[in-house]
Order: C-alpha cells, then sequence, then structure tokens
C-alpha cells in the first residue's frame, strides 16, 4: 500500500515539474529573443503571434496594478491557493487529480516569474480579424486546461456516477 502511494506521488511530482518546465523553456527561449532583438514580435499566421508583455495581474492581465502592495498580496494569494492545491491533489483521485495538477504546474510556474522577474512574461497573441484575446503564456495554458477539466468533470463525470 505504501509503494504505491510512493509511485502515485513521484508521478504527481513528475508531472508538476514537467508542467513547470515546458512554461520555463518557452519564457526563457522568447526571453533570448527579447534580449537579442530588444523586442518580441513575431509574425506566425494570420492568427498567432509572439509579442512580449509584462503581466502584473493575474491570469490575462486582470488584476493589474501599479502598487507594488496590492502586487505582493496577489502572489500571496496565489501562494496560498497553490497550498490549497497541493492539499487536494493529495486527497483526490483520477481525472480530478490530474486537472488540479495542470492547474498547480501553471501555477508554480507564473508564482516563479512573479518572484523573479516581479512580473509574468506573457507572449502568446490569438487574434481573429481584428480581435485579440488577452496575451497569454503557457503556463496559463496548462491552468486554462485544468479548469476547463474540473468544469467537465463537475458537468460529466461526476454526473455519471450519481445516476448509477
Amino acid at each position: 500500500m505504501f509503494k504505491v502511494n510512493i509511485k502515485r506521488t513521484l508521478l504527481d511530482s513528475i508531472i508538476i515539474i514537467a508542467t513547470f518546465l515546458i512554461d520555463r523553456i518557452s519564457k526563457i527561449y522568447i526571453l533570448k529573443i527579447a534580449e537579442l532583438e530588444n523586442t518580441v514580435d513575431i509574425y506566425l499566421t494570420p492568427y498567432l503571434n509572439f509579442y512580449l508583455i509584462w503581466n502584473k495581474g493575474i491570469a490575462f492581465g486582470l488584476f493589474s496594478f501599479e502598487d507594488s502592495f496590492i502586487y505582493q498580496l496577489i502572489s500571496l494569494v496565489i501562494f496560498i491557493i497553490s497550498i490549497v492545491l497541493v492539499v487536494m491533489i493529495v486527497k483526490s483521485d483520477g481525472f480530478k487529480k490530474y486537472s488540479m495538477i495542470l492547474i498547480l504546474g501553471g501555477a508554480i510556474g507564473n508564482l516563479f516569474d512573479r518572484i523573479y522577474y516581479s512580473a509574468v512574461p506573457d507572449f502568446i497573441d490569438l487574434h481573429f480579424q481584428g480581435f485579440h484575446w488577452f496575451v497569454f503564456n503557457v503556463a496559463d495554458i496548462f491552468i486554462t486546461f485544468g479548469v476547463i477539466c474540473l468544469i467537465l468533470d463537475e458537468l460529466f463525470i461526476k454526473k455519471k456516477y450519481e445516476t448509477n
């Protein structure tokens, strides 16, 4: 029984670390381009650009403030939410658990940037016919995908077990 828990914890940790590393590598790559070119404004397709901005808010630039106290307060809240996620991951299993693992990996990636750079580098710019979505990064993709999976779990998977 104990070995199973160690194996599960090891697998969970590997997924969290891999999520964090994928995010870090993408950001390091973009920041190296910015360092060499003094800017990042790369046209990839008619719908996708890489355009570097520094986000001091939370996901998608929401709640961006110049006040350092509010920035630090938001960072503290993100840290506390990350701890709560760890506890929830330990207590859960299956699809829900791995959804939260993706959220945690992305949250750790963005929290690292908030501490190291005092802002989060966002660079993925999706757009269609003049409408631009918020500029985001790979960690935001993991967080968003994890949240969507949690919603799907609540709507469909949980209901399936309740009806049986």
